[in-house]
């Protein structure tokens, strides 16, 4: 409960300090929720914190703030809440879908007013966001988090393509179940996998689905009489080398082939074909080439969401929300922080990044709600657990430098099926119970505790 709720309309906070000692950065904060109390009676639809989205982040740092502060809104319009990183296995047929969701009201907080409506446009200079439904609301502080958005209509013959047969997405739960329908019904051919030229969530995933690809249709009987192609724009396997050489040398020993600089601009399906650009082209426009599918998965470009890009005044020349790398505060407009895959940081958009931003949004929002500069840092800590196959799993963990920032006291470039155990099971139960509720902030602890509390 706040300060306020304990003070009189008019308090004389110079005979208070002296008597109960009290510090100036309480007497600021204290003030600040007075005002706040006033405001809030004459207009329903004022905040002291507005959380703008429902995801990982907005869910965990709404339970946090309602507990925290004098009144929050979270303004998500779906009804449902997903653990995303579980799609990889959803699309390989290892787990159901189900095991990923849980309905929104489950998650948010009870104390914080449940806005049931996309924003539509952001008004910072106002203190505002206005919803799709037209609902105008104030706010003294903002937090930013609406996620990505899938941007399959950039790709020509999508999302067509997707309701004929060998196609399939495990990024959009419309698409994950093709995906799953397509692997079991494979028996042979060309498989396609692509990363495309955005940044994207989840950069491990593109080629998860490959190497579960692989170990199915090797139980299946159908491998010998396949080839797996995994397109990718990037230049690389995987942006850490530590990870990439083990990555590469799996790619080398299971015959799968890996192209670089392509970005997957077509998909025909009547033909059952897809064109790539080659990024590295000379050519204008871009060379392409055009290869033949049985199966296909494809990974969307994405972007910041629009209502986020769309607003010239709190984003980067890239569309991305433009925060402070080290804090997470917005570069322009104090009173608003920014978590997740809309923001600019320089680093691997995961839920493992997000539980890390938590703690760095919390710490430093209640630095400036109490009137004081933002201190926490944020070290760009990212994980992505890749799936290898048939239960291994490499346990990829860096930071802004492309550093490994590996937690367990072992060599995590290795495959092992603990880390699988790690993906599948614990993570998740960790997300749903532990870090929804705002109570985990990575693993940093843990990290200090394997190695005795040294670096």
């Amino acid at each position: 409960m706040s300060a306020s709720a304990f003070l009189p309309a008019a308090v004389n906070f110079r005979p208070l300090m002296f008597k109960l000692n009290v510090s100036s950065k309480f007497v600021r904060h204290c003030r600040r929720h007075q005002r706040f109390s006033t405001s809030r009676s004459l207009n329903a639809d004022s905040y002291e914190v507005v959380v703008v989205g429902g995801g990982a982040g907005g869910a965990s740092l709404s339970n946090i703030f309602a507990r925290k502060s004098k009144s929050v809104a979270v303004i998500e319009p779906n009804p449902e809440h997903y653990y995303q990183p579980l799609w990889t296995l959803v699309g390989a047929g290892i787990m159901n879908f189900g095991k990923s969701a849980r309905p929104m009201a489950a998650v948010l907080p009870k104390r914080a007013t449940w806005v049931k409506d996309k924003v539509a446009e952001f008004n910072p200079k106002d203190n505002t966001v206005t919803t799709e439904g037209g609902k105008q609301i104030k706010y003294e502080y903002l937090i930013v988090g609406p996620g990505i958005q899938l941007n399959y209509n950039q790709i020509k013959g999508l999302p067509e393509a997707f309701e004929t047969p060998g196609v399939g997405s495990n990024y959009s739960k419309l698409y994950v179940g093709k995906t799953t329908e397509a692997l079991q019904r494979f028996n042979g051919g060309d498989a396609l996998f692509t990363f495309p030229n955005t940044p994207i969530k989840c950069a491990g995933a593109p080629q998860k689905i490959m190497y579960l690809a692989d170990a199915l249709w090797t139980k299946n009987g159908v491998r010998s009489k396949s080839q797996l192609h995994y397109n990718t724009s990037l230049g690389v396997i995987f942006g850490v080398k530590k990870y990439a050489d083990v990555l590469t040398e799996i790619t080398r020993q299971r015959n799968l082939n890996v192209n670089f600089k392509r970005n997957l601009i077509e998909v025909k399906p009547d033909t059952q074909e897809a064109v790539f650009e080659i990024l590295d082209s000379s050519e204008t426009p871009k060379e392409t080439v055009t290869a033949h599918y049985d199966f296909l998965h494809v990974v969307p470009p994405m972007s910041a969401p629009d209502c986020v890009r769309n607003n010239k005044d709190i984003v980067d020349a890239a569309g991305w929300l433009d925060v402070d790398k080290d804090t997470l505060q917005h570069k322009k407009f104090a009173n608003i922080f920014g978590i997740g895959d809309c923001t600019n940081l320089p680093t691997s958009k995961t839920a493992a990044a997000v539980a890390c931003q938590i703690g760095i949004v919390k710490r430093n929002l209640l630095q400036v709600m109490a009137g004081d500069k933002p201190t926490s840092v944020y070290n760009g800590y990212t994980s992505c657990p890749i799936v290898t196959g048939n239960q291994k799993c490499i346990f990829a963990e860096f930071d802004y430098n492309a550093q490994p920032m590996e937690t367990f006291p072992f060599n995590q470039a290795k495959e092992r099926r603990s880390m699988y155990i790690m993906k599948k099971d614990i993570i998740p139960y960790v997300y749903f119970h532990v870090m929804l509720k705002g109570y985990w902030e990575g693993p940093g602890i843990i990290r200090k505790m394997f190695r005795l509390g040294m670096a």
